[in-house]
Parts: C-alpha cells; sequence; structure tokens
C-alpha cells in the first residue's frame, strides 16, 4: 500500500482500513505461532502499513488542532 495512495481515502476509510490491517495482523501471528505462514515478511508488511495509517490520521487529527486554534 502507497501512502499516496491511502492520503487519497477519506479519514473513516482510514480507521476501516486500520481495523482491517489490525485483524490481518491478529491473524497471521496466529497463523505464524501454528507454523502455518508461508511469507514471514508479510507480517512486517503489514506493520508499516499499520504505521503509515496511524501517521496519516495523527497527520490530519494536528491539522485540524491547528485549524481551531487559530
Amino acid at each position: 500500500m502507497k501512502t499516496h495512495e491511502l492520503r487519497e481515502n477519506s479519514t473513516e476509510e482510514l480507521k476501516n482500513e486500520l481495523e482491517s490491517l489490525k485483524e490481518n495482523l491478529f491473524n497471521q501471528r496466529s497463523r505464524s505461532i501454528l507454523g502455518q505462514l508461508e511469507d514471514t515478511t508479510l507480517i512486517g508488511k503489514i506493520r508499516k502499513d499499520i504505521a503509515r495509517v496511524k501517521t496519516i490520521l495523527r497527520t490530519r487529527e494536528l491539522e485540524t488542532d491547528d485549524e481551531q486554534v487559530d
């Protein structure tokens, strides 16, 4: 998932994407524990996607706070 693609989404879509990624991460970790995970790099990729989404959400939150203060 590319950052510029994520920035095009609305805040609500990003929140939904975040929940989906968290659920996917949980499932992949469960599969890893059971020894069923084929792509071991997938967990790291999902974690980075979660970080990207959180960063964009936080940036938007700070932008709206700055607008309210002015």
